[in-house]
Order: C-alpha cells, then structure tokens, then sequence
C-alpha cells in the first residue's frame, strides 16, 4: 500500500515537471516575440515603422557653408533677387524689339481672287477684277516710320528700361546680401553665446563644488552653498535660452538657403578676420559713382527727357513706304495672256508696285501742345527725385558709415572689457577660495564675464552687419 502512494506521488511530480516545463518554453517564446514585434503604439496606420531610436547607420557629415556660400545659395532661392531677374530678361527682349521695330519688314503674300463673270466679257461682275479668276503672289516690304522710329525713342527708351532693370537686380542683390549676412551672422554670434553659456555653466558648477567642498572644512558657511547653487541653476536657464536663439537662428538662415528646408549645415566662424573700413572720402566715391539707386533715378530722369523728344517729335511728319513684288494676273504664271486684250500675246506678269505717304499734323485742337505739357511736368518731377534720391544716398551713407565707425569702436573696446573681466574672475575667485572675498563677488564677477564676452561677439555681429549696410551704397569694398 505505502508503495503505491510513492508510485503515485512520483508519477504527479513527473506531470507537474512537464506543466513546468511548458510554461517556461511558452514565457520563453512570448518574450521572444516580445522583442522581435514593435508594440502597436509605434506601427502607424500607413504601415510605416516610426524610429523611436537612433539608426545605427551612417549618416552624410553636415555641409560646412561660408558666407560666400551663404550668397551664392539665397541667390538660388530669394523671390525677390530672381523676380528682378525675370525683368531684366523681359527688359532684354523689350529693347530687341524695340530695335526690330525700327528697322523695314518683309513678308510674302499668296491670294485668289474668284468672282463671277458677266457671262459677255472675259471680265468678272466686279469693278476691281479685270478677270473671273486673279492669282497675287508678293513680296512685301514696308517700312512705317512715325517720329518716334526715325527719332529712335522707342529704342531708346527700352535700353533705359534694360539699365533701369539691372540696376534693380543690384538693389535685389546687395539687400539681399545685407539680409543674409545679418542672418549668417547672427548664427555666428548666437553659437558662441551658446558655448559662452556652457563655459558659463561649468564655472559655476566649479564654484559650488567649491563651496560644498569647504562647507564641509569649516571655512564657508551654508548660505554660500546655497548662493551657488541659485547661481548654477540660472545658468543652467541661460544654457537652455542660449540654445533655442541657437537653433532660431539656424531656422532662419536655413529658410534663406535651401528650397527645401535643411538643418543640417555648419557655418564658418569668421568673426574675428580683419575688415577694414575706408575712409569716407572713399566711399562717398564710390556711393555716387557705383550707387543702383541713383542709376534707377537717373533713368527715370532720361526716360522723362524722352518722353519730352516724343511729344515734341509728334509734331513732325510720318512717312511709310511699302513696295510689293510679285504678280497680279488672271493666270499663276510669268507670262499670259490678258483676257481684256488677247491679241497681244502673252506678256509679263511678274512686276513691282511702290506706294509712299506723308502726313503732315495740322490741326488737333491743342492735344500735341498738351501732351508736350504734359510730358515736361514729369520731366521737372523726374529731376526733382533725382536731387532727391542723391541727398537721401548721401544722408544714409554718412548714417551707415558712423555706424560702421562706432561698431569698430566697440569690437576693440569690448574685447578689452571681456579680457579684463575673465581677470577679474580668476582673481576672485582665488580670493574667495584664500577666504578674502565673498560669494557675491565671485558670482557677480561671472555674471560680468558672460556678460562683456556676449557683448563682445555682438559687437562684432554688429560691425560686419554695418559693413553690409554700407555696401548696399557703395558696392564691394
């Protein structure tokens, strides 16, 4: 009896192995599977993965941009620099047409003419067909010429138009390179406030790891600790504020450069290569010699004085002259018969026609003499804007200028500043940690060292900011 138990206790614990042994395989295959499927959370409805971890592929290394290429790409992508362009083509197309217009057309010319004959004469019912059926094959060449042709105002006023279309595309360009620059600049400027920040940062993560450490020797009391710690914190807020500027300004290039939005570019730090200023003898040379605007001004100017030659040419005859070559016959051929006269023979056909007319203005109630008015109003107002498109040049020339002066001021000023307070932190704190200084000191001496090192790379942003400023008047310098 007792053996049987035995039996039968050994034959449950086998069952109860194998159950075991079942669950486990099957634990085993469930987190198996676990980790071969994406959760359902991760699989959108279009059936594509979403990425929620970094791939382990290698990626294409980031462009590396210069200003130069900065200028180079925003001419590819600004609206407004290739709408100018645009115009300069069409201005382009404008004066060959212009110039086409001037010059005699020729076209030829194939009819016939069918009418109903009389049924008695081999003529038709029609005064003006000397035949039931005329053939015409010409050549025509014609040649109008109203004043403004023989006067050459019409082509003229497109080569104004041309120039006046290019100096344009020079205002597009040059403001286009201040807005770049600005921006380019600006990242510039806002990539080392972010590593100032960092420095920054780990100063005084280094001043409270100080001030806990001699907390704890007895030579600094808690409130020290404490002020450390407010300060680590603030700059921990500076670091993170530094940072979104950063990637604004990334943002804003980024939208300048690329038809398709890109954030993966670094731009060249250039800040502190010389560019020299020159004398503003140099360039107020330069702004009245090499300046778009007074081109625009001055063609404005010239088309008015053409405006004026028009009006006064209207007063002047208009010729035309069209001279045809060709047949005019009953029959398409050199030579035939003329039904009108058909003993003749057959005679020639192929001739020429020449017609010429002169109008001569007389009398038109004074509308010449008005539009002659007319046109010199504007021209006393186009050289009214002339004058004052050269007084506005020259003010915001000497305008630019002492702010490109002042900037430079500052560059040196502020890198002195910043020097001197990168000083007067190592000597603080040096003090401070010899128990001659307070913690206030120390943090107001970092305070002021972040400080004068942001204004000193705004300075900086600020003078070539200026220099691009000035150089939409003056052109490259």
């Amino acid at each position: 009896m007792m053996r049987k138990l035995i039996d039968l206790f050994v034959g449950f614990g086998k069952i109860g192995t194998g159950i075991r042994l079942c669950v486990g395989l099957f634990v085993v295959a469930s987190f198996a599977g676990a980790q071969t499927t994406a959760p359902p959370s991760q699989t959108p409805a279009d059936g594509r993965r979403t990425q929620l971890v970094q791939s382990d592929q290698q990626t294409a290394p980031p462009i590396t941009i210069t200003l130069h290429d900065a200028l180079d790409l925003a001419k590819k992508n600004d609206a407004r620099f290739l709408g100018a362009v645009g115009d300069t083509k069409v201005a382009h197309e404008d004066r060959i047409q212009a110039r086409n217009a001037t010059l005699p057309s020729i076209s030829e010319s194939t009819q016939y003419l069918g009418t109903q004959g009389n049924g008695k004469t081999p003529n038709g019912r029609f005064v003006t067909q000397d035949g039931v059926h005329v053939y015409r094959e010409w050549g025509v060449f014609r040649e109008d010429m109203p004043p403004d042709t023989y006067m050459l105002v019409g082509m003229h006023r497109a080569s104004i138009a041309e120039a006046t279309a290019r100096a344009k595309v020079e205002i597009a360009e040059r403001g286009l390179t201040a807005s770049v620059t600005e921006n380019y600049y600006a990242l510039v400027a806002a990539q080392r406030k972010y590593a100032t920040a960092q420095q920054a940062l780990e100063q005084s993560k280094n001043f409270l790891n100080t001030t806990d450490s001699m907390e704890r020797g007895g030579q600094a009391p808690h409130s020290d600790v404490i002020k450390a710690q407010i300060q680590y914190g603030q700059q921990q807020q500076t670091s993170d504020e530094a940072n979104l500027t950063m990637e604004e300004a990334r943002l804003n290039l980024a939208v300048r450069l690329f038809p398709i939005l890109n954030e993966d570019f670094v731009v060249v730090d250039d800040l502190d290569s010389p560019h020299p200023l020159p004398s503003i003898a140099e360039t107020r040379t330069m702004a009245l010699h090499e300046n778009p605007d007074l081109r625009v001004a001055s063609g404005g100017l010239d088309e008015a004085n053409l405006g004026v030659l028009s009006a006064k040419g209207a007063f002047l005859p208009s010729l035309s002259i069209e001279t045809d070559y060709g047949i005019e016959a009953n029959d398409f051929a050199l030579r035939s018969v003329v039904k009108a006269e058909p003993t003749k023979g057959p005679l020639p056909n192929l001739g020429y026609f020449v017609q010429a007319s002169l109008t001569i203005p007389v009398w038109d109630w004074g509308t010449l003499r008005s539009k002659l008015h007319q046109a010199e109003y504007k021209q006393q107002q186009a050289h009214a804007e002339l004058t004052e498109a050269q007084r506005q040049v020259l003010a915001n020339l000497y305008a630019f200028y002492d702010e490109a002066s002042v900037a430079r001021s500052a560059v040196e000023q502020s890198r002195q500043i910043a020097d001197l307070a990168s000083e007067s932190l190592r000597l603080i704190t040096l003090r401070y940690q010899a128990g001659e200084s307070s913690t206030l000191e120390v943090v107001d001496a970092e305070n002021t060292l972040t400080a004068s090192r942001n204004a000193y790379d705004d300075a900086r942003r600020r003078y070539r900011s200026a220099l691009a400023n000035l150089q939409t008047l003056t052109g490259t310098f």
